[in-house]
């Protein structure tokens, strides 16, 4: 296995208390694999994401337990010395940002060729080569004229592209890529997705797709992992999920999105917010929002239950959602 998150744990101590962002996180993603992590905004896909890739801000944030083990070594049991010569070589990370991500003050050429320089030891004119090299394999026009422009001449879409280039520069095994399709209109969009799908068969990497949005993976991911308040409520084959959800708040998701069949009609929308993760309720997390809560949900925690060998939910009901 290229990837193994275990029973992870993340935590931020903040004035108005401790957040609990990731509450014992598990999954795995193999080479040429690609695993989708969904949930809403604060669900922690990205904090698991930024514990895996070891850039969490720490303090305040802070890893209460677990295991990350990245080709059978635990990331957090290494030095950050021998981190950071797997981080851009082994693993990388597509950030949903392009503009903040990058440097406005050097050229993309310039970021692109760092990667060469630092691990590699190539000179700057033959770093400055490569950079043209990789522009060209994400298809950007006139990559040896754009190689010396600044991040803020290139649109949204042409800017992810430089963020694509600039995770694939190493061949790293795994490439992390948060909402990378954030702010691009539905063209880009898909453009940007058929790139990753199309780079990732050729380079046959590991690939955790990190969004909120159910129809971004229908067609590029082999698993689907769905979060909320910090825990993984679902996993299972992507087909799986899209044909009979076995959580109602996969359920929920999936009814959220808009169909050419209900022209007309209003937009269901899941009822109510998202936990405060300093107070999240007892029982189920989701109870307060689902349709299906019983008494049991406010007071026991549901464990994974294994609906079969390739799939698990986090709902004691999960056999009457699975068939409702």
């Amino acid at each position: 296995m290229l990837l193994e998150v275990r029973d992870l744990h993340v935590e931020f101590r903040t004035r108005d208390g401790v957040a609990h962002a990731v509450n014992g996180v598990s999954y795995a993603v193999d080479a040429g694999e690609t695993l989708a992590v969904l949930g809403e905004s604060g669900s922690g896909k990205s904090v698991t994401a930024q514990a895996v890739m070891g850039i969490l801000d720490m303090p305040p944030g802070r890893i209460g337990g677990g295991e990350i083990l990245f080709q059978g070594r635990d990331l957090l049991k290494l030095k950050e010395e021998e981190r950071r010569k797997i981080r851009g070589a082994g693993m990388a990370m597509i950030f949903q940002d392009a503009l903040s991500a990058l440097n406005p003050v050097l050229s993309v050429g310039d970021q692109l060729g760092e990667m060469f320089v630092v691990h590699r030891g190539m000179s700057r004119k033959d770093a400055r080569a490569r950079a043209v090299e990789l522009m060209d394999r994400v298809r950007i026009p006139g990559a040896a004229q754009r190689v010396r422009d600044y991040p803020h001449q290139f649109s949204g879409g042409m800017r992810q592209r430089i963020m694509i280039a600039m995770a694939l520069a190493l061949e790293p095994a795994l490439i992390i890529a948060d909402e990378p399709t954030t702010a691009l209109d539905v063209t880009v969009q898909a453009q940007v997705m058929d790139l990753l799908a199309e780079l990732q068969r050729e380079y046959h990497m590991g690939l955790i797709l990190i969004t909120h949005d159910l129809g971004v993976v229908a067609d590029v991911a082999d698993r689907i992992a769905v979060m909320y308040a910090g825990r993984i409520v679902e996993s299972a084959p992507v087909h799986d999920i899209y044909k009979a959800p076995a959580h109602p708040y996969t359920r929920g998701l999936l009814d959220s999105i808009p169909r050419l069949d209900q022209k007309g009609q209003e937009l269901y929308a899941i009822k109510g917010l998202p936990p405060n993760l300093m107070d999240i309720p007892p029982g189920c997390a989701f109870n307060p929002r689902c349709p299906m809560a019983q008494d049991v949900c406010r007071t026991d925690e549901p464990p994974l239950y294994e609906v079969d060998p390739h799939r698990g939910s986090a709902c004691h009901f999960w056999r009457e959602c699975l068939h409702g």
